[in-house]
């Protein structure tokens, strides 16, 4: 029977926690799955590292969800989704949000620095760094 592993884990939340705090951000919008943004799994680790964080509200979280696995897991992108993403993460940012996380690989494909009003937050990327280092 194992108990436990020798290797170190490194939790996506906790890597993205720690690059938002140094940073100097402390409210960031969480732009990802359903699952993600509405469950306790991420959200409970931002908190727990001293963050505030903002999802969506329901309509735009559906919207986002619905785009990832009916567009962008499929490798479509258009210009309409993008426009709304980018919507969406505006109204982020006017409820507070002074960042934005890409809580998964495939936000990246509509978000990044260029299209959004505050800091943005790859997690794909972090996780990566923080690995490597």
């Amino acid at each position: 029977m194992m108990t436990g592993v020798a290797i170190p884990l490194l939790h996506i939340a906790d890597a993205t926690a720690a690059r938002i705090r140094a940073a100097g951000l402390r409210r960031p919008g969480l732009m990802a799955t359903a699952f993600t943004m509405e469950q306790s799994f991420y959200t409970s680790r931002l908190t727990a590292a001293g963050l505030q964080p903002t999802i969506p509200e329901t309509p735009d979280r559906g919207k986002i969800h619905c785009i990832i696995f009916q567009e962008l897991c499929r490798d479509i992108v258009t210009d309409c989704s993008r426009a709304a993403y980018v919507t969406m993460a505006d109204r982020l940012a006017a409820r507070g949000a002074d960042s934005l996380i890409l809580g998964c690989i495939e936000v990246g494909m509509l978000l990044n620095r260029g299209n959004v009003a505050v800091p943005v937050f790859d997690t794909a990327l972090i996780h990566r760094e923080t690995a490597l280092a």
